[in-house]
């Protein structure tokens, strides 16, 4: 397994123990108190320390001459950042893979995004050169595109708790989506090993419907602090004229195009539904989004606010 260390990755890591499979993580060399932890926590499998960017750590230090039947990747580049998401999204994967048709794997279970069928950012074209890199390789394979995850529409909890306004892009309803729980998710990602109806599979996948805008969220967590709702309203074309500042900028700063880059993934965030997208209207369609397990948003609101547990929201802590 790769990418044991994040989120999905790690609840993926607890269905498929949960399940009984026995499972090797290969993961980066690292000390951190939270890589403990997460060895701690799952102490039924096995660790491997090394490198995705390097074929000899690959095969020496993650697969070690073992056959293994099933690689499952739940890894992803951390910024989205050009170089980051082709080094890790497509190259590093690409070496696992080629590795893992030698070593005689038959089947790839690969999380993907379900914002790739509208490709208009760097990361999101490395995720689709590596699907069809997988989707050709002749091994069973399913590509898991989730919805939005719950930890990435919590970041206001904080703000709105404090009495301050609840931001919205544009009039706060230009996006949808079906949020999907980490341990939903992870459910659904070990199942794939032996579903065969999901095998050689494209697989958009969300939570419990139905779809909820942004106003939804923020309507809700008012209601559920007992506060008067305020929204902020940030047009989007403020995020044109950072795209464009930025860019202009990046051409005489390098270290500027990053930062383009991520203002406009934000964009695409702020404008892009997190759903299904109709090929023949080209519009997002919530009754073609697959629904997948119990958990739903606003419960999770409710654990974080009145239970208080202690969520790391890690890069999604971005409003303060």
């Amino acid at each position: 397994m790769l990418g044991a260390s994040g989120t999905i990755g790690q609840a993926t890591l607890r269905a498929l123990i949960q399940e009984g499979h026995e499972v090797v993580c290969f993961m980066r060399k690292e000390t951190s108190p939270a890589h403990a932890q997460i060895r701690h926590d799952h102490q039924a499998c096995t660790f491997r320390d090394g490198s995705v960017l390097n074929e000899d750590s690959i095969s020496q230090e993650g697969f070690q001459g073992e056959h293994f039947d099933v690689v499952v990747s739940c890894m992803a580049s951390r910024t989205g950042s050009p170089k980051d998401a082709w080094d890790v999204d497509f190259k590093a994967h690409s070496k696992v893979l080629a590795l893992a048709k030698t070593m005689g794997v038959k089947q790839f279970i690969l999380l993907s995004a379900i914002c790739v069928q509208k490709p208009l950012l760097e990361f999101q074209y490395a995720k689709l050169a590596f699907e069809k890199l997988l989707i050709e390789s002749g091994l069973i394979y399913s590509i898991v595109r989730p919805t939005a995850f719950f930890k990435s529409l919590s970041g206001q909890i904080e703000r709105v708790k404090k009495g301050k306004a609840f931001l919205v892009f544009g009039n706060g309803v230009l996006t949808s989506c079906k949020p999907i729980s980490d341990a939903d998710l992870g459910t659904f990602i070990a199942n794939c090993i032996q579903d065969e109806s999901r095998h050689h599979k494209i697989l958009p996948i969300g939570g419990p419907g139905p779809a909820i805008t942004p106003m939804q969220q923020g309507q809700y967590l008012f209601t559920l602090l007992n506060k008067p709702p305020k929204f902020k309203h940030v047009p989007v074309g403020l995020l044109d004229v950072i795209i464009l500042t930025l860019s202009a900028l990046g051409k005489l700063i390098p270290s500027l195009r990053d930062k383009c880059e991520l203002a406009k993934i934000g964009r695409y965030y702020a404008t892009e539904s997190m759903l299904v997208l109709n090929t023949k209207t080209q519009v997002y369609d919530p009754l073609l989004t697959p629904e997948f397990g119990q958990d739903r948003l606003f419960d999770f609101y409710k654990k974080m606010i009145f239970n208080r547990e202690a969520i790391d929201l890690k890069d999604h802590a971005v409003f303060k």
